[in-house]
């Protein structure tokens, strides 16, 4: 299996210190918190986010530091030679409670009714500090629901001013719709002036729901939608699950992150009642053949001198497209024209599938599993929809599909392990590579490369691996020698292409490519750092150790499979012979693909 390589960090100088009457030693620049954390001394915090947000702001981390009058916070102060330290006296204690319901007052106390209720750090934190009681009672600051966006609610009297949306919305994806507005007590979070959400360039990503630690930002429910369906006796329902799900949602029923449950969720959707279960890695494999196709066409049309859009750049995350439609409308011709895969498996589920079954496609109701909140939105897009009807009704993020298992009374751990449906159930290997950043590219690689020259990627077991891992943006380039007649044009030529994850790093290569100076050919976008596995709608926490497992996850899943090229699943061929007939044909246009709106920062339409 892929090795997941980690490059050795270079201490710098070390300090001597005292916490706790303990001696430690810590590199010079750590803060207090991570100083102690380190040497496994926890001291509660509420607004810290490691290697993400420090802003100090909550207070709650407050030590003792010898010769110093104040109590200082420990996330923003950094150690020094010779500081003694102390996380827990009788004023430390105190401070953290007055600070913690002095919080509490400005707070409704509805957490029966809450969203994060048992899922909450404002209450872990309680819990620690022995706070049962609230001593402050007096006005509340602004008490507004936004729910606006199709997938994200944003509730300001949960707010904690904690600003951890504020950091990830500007300095991780580079957006920066979210941010402080006013002052003092009318401080809130939120687009300038209180636009809503959906009247702004919000990518709904949803990155902002995952480092929310209250119920301020969360996901808009479809949990009833999808139940109410289950109930219609006249309606097929239909699931599809992303390949980044089974790899994080046993991290909702107590199981290490990286734990791969797929079919014990197989088997659970199907004990909820859905009358199909179908993987969206299906789409994925077909994916490829469309988008691989549509790429050596763009290179075709490059190498006679026809005008072209190069480099393309993947269209599989709605976030990502949503943010290109704002921030660089000029540029969309460079964005594939497929759908993501679980559009084309809705648009596919109500014709092809339908139509082997019988049924009406009105009759039929798709609901899809994402890892990602900017999924909601996509299937509001008028333009993914076929025939009348919409290519998908519903879709549940990975936390929301763990609600519903819990609210059946499944026992999730006891499960069996179930097997997806066919005839849009079986995928290969580069399907299940698409929920990790540089996935994508690989999985195109692996078919394109053998298209192009009749060879297999000259890569052990298959991976790519200048592009395989965590970093923001990764770069290869692929000689290609001696190809097949049709592709002899390429014969000699150095294929570039580039991967990134997060907005913020789709921005850096975009510039290039508005500016004419992209050296590439081909381009992966994730919207969120390390691709689908930390999606805004997966399991909290996120981090890098835990992205880490889940991508060691999914390359496990790849590496099992017997079939680990897009192009060899059987029932992708079947398909183009029963149905599609040719990859970029008639039928596929019609069903597969699909155009962009050049938008506006207000989200307005441009002309």
């Amino acid at each position: 299996m892929l090795e997941m390589r980690q490059e050795g960090v270079k201490m710098g100088k070390m300090v001597n210190l005292v916490i706790n009457n303990k001696n430690i030693s810590a590199e010079e620049g750590m803060t207090i918190l991570e100083a102690a954390k380190r040497n496994n001394i926890m001291i509660p915090n509420l607004c810290h986010l490691d290697s993400v947000h420090k802003f100090g702001s909550c207070r709650i981390c407050v030590v003792e530091v010898d010769g110093v009058k104040n109590l200082q916070a420990s996330c923003m102060v950094t150690v020094r030679e010779g500081m003694v330290v102390r996380t827990n006296t009788e004023r430390v204690r105190r401070a953290r409670k007055v600070l913690y319901e002095l919080i509490l007052s400005d707070h409704p106390k509805d957490c029966l009714n809450c969203s994060r209720n048992q899922n909450c750090e404002l209450q872990k934190v309680g819990e620690l500090l022995q706070v049962n009681e609230c001593r402050f009672e007096g006005e509340k600051s602004k008490n507004v629901i936004d729910d606006s966006s199709p997938s994200i609610v944003r509730d300001a009297s949960k707010c904690i001013l904690c600003r951890r949306c504020v950091t990830v919305c500007n300095e991780i994806q580079g957006v920066g719709v979210l941010n402080a507005q006013n002052r003092g007590f009318k401080t809130y979070i939120g687009p300038a002036a209180d636009f809503p959400l959906n009247t702004v360039n919000c990518s709904y990503c949803g990155q902002c729901t995952t480092v929310c630690p209250v119920g301020a930002l969360k996901e808009k429910d479809s949990t009833q939608i999808v139940w109410k369906a289950l109930s219609d006796k006249n309606k097929r329902v239909v699931v599809q699950t992303a390949p980044a799900i089974r790899a994080a949602l046993g991290e909702e029923f107590g199981y290490e992150p990286g734990t791969l449950v797929t079919g014990k969720m197989v088997t659970a959707l199907k004990d909820m009642g859905f009358d199909d279960v179908f993987d969206t890695n299906f789409a994925a494999d077909l994916t490829i053949i469309e988008e691989g196709n549509e790429f050596l066409e763009r290179l075709k049309k490059a190498f006679s001198g026809k005008k072209t859009a190069l480099p393309m750049i993947t269209s599989c995350s709605p976030g990502w497209i949503k943010f290109v439609e704002h921030t660089y409308p000029g540029e969309l011709d460079h964005l594939s024209t497929c759908k993501s895969p679980h559009m084309m498996l809705g648009a596919l589920t109500k014709s092809y599938y339908a139509e082997k079954m019988g049924i009406d496609p009105k009759n039929v109701f798709v609901v899809s599993v994402m890892p990602c909140t900017a999924k909601k939105y996509e299937i509001t897009r008028p333009e993914m929809r076929n025939n009348g009807c919409p290519n998908v009704d519903a879709v549940l993020t990975t936390r929301e599909l763990a609600r519903m298992i819990k609210e059946a009374g499944i026992d999730f751990k006891s499960l069996e392990d179930g097997k997806f449906d066919n005839p849009l159930g079986m995928s290969t290997g580069a399907a299940d590579i698409f929920a990790a950043t540089g996935g994508v590219m690989e999985a195109a690689l692996r078919t394109v490369y053998e298209l192009i020259t009749g060879r297999e990627l000259p890569f052990e077991k298959l991976h790519v691996t200048p592009i395989v891992g965590l970093e923001q943006i990764k770069t290869a380039e692929l000689k290609i020698e001696n190809p097949i007649e049709e592709y002899a044009f390429l014969d000699g030529v150095t294929i570039k292409v580039a991967v990134t994850s997060g907005l913020a790093g789709a921005r850096k290569l975009m510039e290039e490519v508005a500016n004419g100076e992209s050296p590439y050919h081909f381009i992966e976008v994730m919207g969120c750092p390390g691709g689908c596995i930390s999606g805004g709608g997966q399991p909290r926490p996120t981090n890098d150790e835990i992205r880490a497992k889940r991508l060691k996850a999914i390359y496990k899943e790849d590496e099992g499979k017997e079939f680990r090229k897009s192009h060899q699943n059987p029932f992708i061929i079947k398909l183009y012979e029963e149905f599609l007939k040719e990859p970029l044909g008639h039928k596929s246009h019609e069903l597969l693909h699909t155009h962009y709106t050049k938008r506006g920062i207000y989200n307005e339409y441009i002309e």
